[in-house]
């Protein structure tokens, strides 16, 4: 099904002609109509923003460890014979034998005056009539214009080139393209790579391919498994490369990448909710929603596509594949964006996160977050399914290194929690002094703990580091009873020395420590994983409170002073 909707996409793109694909082009050769030199030297057309060259569409194919040359857009050893260093000369000699056979073939089929041309260039010791820069890049593409007429343009050289790849005439194995559905010919091996999945090889991965025998079944090898033609192979391939190469259509987050389209286009942008979600967008959907409850909507009824992609060496690995409508994304991502919202750090209105930064929330760094993740998240967020557990484990391990909650990992705690418990969507937003659950008290009083202890510390000069959260976060997200006795006593210890100091902070934190320590009737032994989240929130959500208050208090004293 994947495949086969690849294939119906690329009615909706431009695609280049058969065996052709879209490649930077360093260097131009500039010839006469009689084959000689209309340049003393190779045109460069690398520049600041196309180091490899300008992009063109020209003849390509996926050659893998075969000497195959690329018809008039190949590098340097196919081209000139022209080895980089350290080629061994009898392979560079050999491939650019290949290659002049190549063009002189193409020049006795085609019969056109442009591909004689260099032809009669190539034989004529083209680098002892072409001058190569100082700079010269051996491995970057060179192609060849004519009277300024690109040579890989032209119709007959276009239709040449397919006809030269065709698989029948290699005496491909016919049997049923599992996209299309016709007995064809199938390909050993797919003639394009899909370039941009992370992790995957520079040269592109494959959709399809096998390459031990725990892949191979029925006797079938490399891409017989599952048996395409050639034209099919070509268009889900181009497909993907086109998705991914759009900043429309894809993402790419961590150790993944995911694409997505419509069946038409239908002006509705995902990426606009995922990317920058905001209570105001999450009004929006949901407004357009209820508005939309009422008539059927051609919009809403539209199909809707998207992948998980990673990779494993050269092969692309399709993690997940969601096939829903228009309508039904809406509904599940409105959904998902209220799970998630959650109060600010300084206690401004609930925001989500964007994708990404959920992604991020559970590992150091955002480039070692494996594509699972962004599976996961995209799997909840586009088919309304739960947040897995292991997320909730992920972002407790960050917060327990980063001995700190951030606003990302709160929000992506809180949308595992709601996953499981709706009833906790609105309740879990920001602070609920009516939450007598021990997990969340624990993280309430650990935040008070922590906010005497700067209090007093501050006022006589020192250190104002939370060493209580440096010593005991950990423990006290998991263990509370082990750690919360000393850390009471020390916080009673650290109020008197407040009191006289600054009698307004001693009454809100003495208070605020009673209030929560009151509702805790015991200290737990420990916290199940579902408490671990819940302490977390709980800290994130009084430091939020505490910062609001904060600077509530400062408004009105400024308000008082003027």
């Amino acid at each position: 099904m994947f495949l086969e909707k690849l294939v119906e996409y690329t009615q909706r793109i431009d695609l280049p002609p058969r065996l052709y694909d879209e490649r930077p082009v360093r260097y131009l050769v500039e010839l006469r109509s009689d084959g000689k030199l209309d340049s003393a030297t190779l045109t460069d057309t690398a520049d600041r923003d196309n180091k490899r060259g300008i992009p063109r569409r020209v003849p390509s194919l996926a050659r893998g460890n075969v000497d195959v040359p690329l018809l008039f857009a190949d590098h340097a050893e196919y081209t000139f014979g022209f080895g980089r260093e350290g080629a061994d000369p009898r392979k560079v000699a050999h491939r650019h034998a290949l290659y002049r056979q190549l063009v002189a073939a193409c020049a006795k089929e085609t019969r056109e005056p442009a591909v004689q041309a260099v032809a009669a260039f190539l034989d004529g010791a083209p680098l002892e009539q072409l001058g190569l820069p100082e700079d010269f890049d051996p491995s970057a593409l060179i192609t060849f214009t004519v009277e300024g007429q690109f040579v890989v343009d032209l119709p007959a050289v276009q239709q040449f080139w397919a006809a030269q790849n065709d698989p029948a005439a290699k005496g491909a194995v016919e049997m049923q393209c599992v996209v299309c559905g016709n007995r064809r010919p199938v390909l050993r091996t797919l003639e394009g790579k899909v370039k941009g999945i992370p992790g995957g090889q520079m040269s592109g991965t494959s959709i399809i391919s096998a390459n031990a025998d725990a892949f191979l079944s029925y006797g079938l090898e490399q891409s017989h498994i599952a048996p395409t033609c050639a034209e099919c192979g070509e268009r889900f391939t181009k497909a993907i490369n086109a998705l991914l190469a759009d900043r429309t259509s894809s993402r790419r987050i961590g150790g993944g990448a995911f694409v997505f389209w419509t069946r038409t286009d239908v002006g509705f942008d995902l990426l606009n909710f995922i990317d920058n979600p905001n209570q105001a967008l999450v009004r929006e959907l949901i407004d357009g929603l209820v508005r939309g409850r009422d008539l059927t909507s051609v919009v809403d009824e539209t199909a809707f596509y998207a992948a998980s992609l990673s990779a494993s060496g050269g092969r692309a690995v399709v993690r997940d594949w969601i096939d829903s409508t228009v309508g039904r994304v809406k509904e599940r991502v409105a959904e998902w964006l209220r799970r998630q919202a959650i109060v600010q750090p300084n206690g401004d209105e609930p925001r989500g996160q964007p994708l990404w930064r959920l992604v991020g929330a559970t590992v150091r760094e955002l480039n070692d977050a494996p594509a699972a993740t962004l599976q996961a998240l995209l799997h909840s967020a586009l088919l309304g399914t739960p947040a897995p557990e292991r997320l909730l484990f992920l972002a407790l391990q960050r917060t327990r290194a980063d001995l700190d909650v951030s606003e990302a990992q709160a929000s992506l705690i809180k949308l595992v929690l709601c996953s499981a418990r709706a009833e906790w969507e609105e309740t879990l937003t920001r602070l609920d002094q009516s939450l007598d659950d021990p997990g969340y008290l624990c993280g309430r009083l650990f935040a008070t703990i922590e906010q005497i202890q700067a209090a007093a510390a501050g006022g006589q000069g020192q250190d104002v580091k939370a060493t209580v959260v440096d010593r005991f976060y950990g423990t006290a997200s998991a263990a509370p009873a082990t750690v919360f006795g000393t850390l009471l006593r020390n916080a009673r210890a650290r109020l008197s020395q407040l009191e006289d100091r600054n009698p307004g902070a001693y009454w809100r934190l003495f208070n605020q420590l009673q209030d929560i320590a009151e509702k805790l009737t015991a200290l737990p032994r420990t916290l199940t994983l579902e408490q671990q989240g819940l302490f977390a929130l709980g800290y994130y959500h009084q430091h939020a409170e505490n910062r609001a208050a904060a600077r509530a208090a400062a408004e009105r004293r400024a308000q008082a002073q003027n």
